[in-house]
């Protein structure tokens, strides 16, 4: 359980990471202008994943140029449309479907060559499924040490990362020619997509071949707002009991608040909810504006995922449970009875 002390400290540890991210290093630093930054972008069906901007935001905090670099067919379009982003000076593309699925065994190569050719001293990717599988494979083929899921930029070479379920703070200073880091996305805010003008370039394309083949996937639709850039989440963990009584209040709730649906690991692994919902240490980070739990004790992998959130909201039977230690606001009492109340609340506002 979390004392008094503890939600004291995480509160403070919020406001000062919000702060560093606030003050990005000189630009005017002879250094940084030496500095020199390649950020890779994701995109699906020719479109672009706008939470990869996370990318660019954390390039533009060291200084120096930024370059973005988004490959697969129909990328051009993609390209021209994210030029208009701002703190980009230019973009590469390479047009290929090759890469269109970013199976990492040719990706990896194929950045690796544009990364040398571009003479980069940084690449950032976010730290999403996309990234934490490329990354590591690009910084075996360049022989230097990849940072993951860093928060904040002290330096053009230290940097800060959570570790133990975000329990405590790392700071990580490399001597590696080039860095490679994967940025979350909550930390780094994504620019604005407009008033940019960056040049649009094509990139170099080994074409290299891909041991690996691309199979199908199965995807679970919603209209709901995606969970990893909502505004609003609601979340259902373990104290709902069954996948019926998750279906039951959890969408209600959800499209009441016009919010996306997230779970606890503890849900998925009972199988009410769907391993795209998870958050947490081992699933998906968010900082919406509203994170509103139900049925959620409150285990440190879970507040590893949502607890950069700006307003908590908790409901749960147990007075003493943990997630209550970092609520900001906490409601004692049975869900079965409590959310449905709400629900109908926010129906007629």
């Amino acid at each position: 359980m979390f004392s008094i002390a503890r939600k004291s400290a995480l509160r403070q540890a919020r406001t000062q990471l919000r702060l560093s991210q606030a003050t990005p290093i000189s630009q005017h630093s002879a250094l940084a202008r030496l500095l020199s930054t390649l950020a890779v972008l994701e995109q699906k069906d020719g479109k672009l994943n706008t939470s990869s901007l996370a990318a660019v935001t954390a390039g533009t905090k060291l200084g120096g140029s930024v370059t973005a670099f988004v490959a697969g067919s129909g990328v051009k379009s993609v390209a021209d449309q994210t030029a208009k982003a701002q703190g980009i000076e230019k973009i590469i593309y390479v047009e290929n479907g090759a890469y269109d699925r970013g199976l990492p065994e040719n990706f990896a190569p194929l950045l690796v060559e544009n990364i040398k050719k571009g003479g980069f001293t940084h690449v950032f990717a976010g730290h999403s499924a996309f990234g934490k599988n490329l990354m590591p494979r690009v910084a075996a083929l360049l022989d230097t040490q990849q940072i993951s899921d860093i928060t904040a930029i002290e330096s053009e070479d230290t940097f800060v990362r959570p570790i133990y379920a975000g329990n405590a703070i790392l700071t990580v200073q490399s001597s590696d020619a080039i860095k490679i880091l994967t940025v979350r996305g909550t930390a780094f805010p994504p620019p604005e997509l407009e008033g940019g003008s960056a040049a649009v370039e094509e990139g170099v394309d080994p074409k290299a071949e891909c041991q690996t083949e691309w199979v199908s996937e199965d995807l679970a639709k919603s209209d709901r707002p995606d969970l990893g850039s909502a505004e609003r989440v609601v979340s259902g963990g373990r104290g709902l009991k069954s996948k019926e009584e998750f279906d039951r209040i959890m969408p209600p709730l959800a499209d009441a608040l016009g919010a996306a649906i997230g779970a606890s690991r503890a849900a998925v692994d009972s199988g009410f909810a769907d391993n795209s919902l998870q958050v947490g240490q081992t699933g998906k980070n968010v900082a919406p504006q509203l994170y509103l739990c139900a049925g959620i004790s409150g285990a440190i992998q879970h507040l590893a995922g949502m607890k950069d959130s700006k307003v908590i909201a908790a409901i749960n039977k147990d007075p003493e449970a943990p997630i209550f230690q970092v609520a900001d606001v906490g409601l004692v009492g049975d869900l079965f009875d409590k959310v449905p109340e709400l629900t109908e609340k926010l129906k007629v506002l």
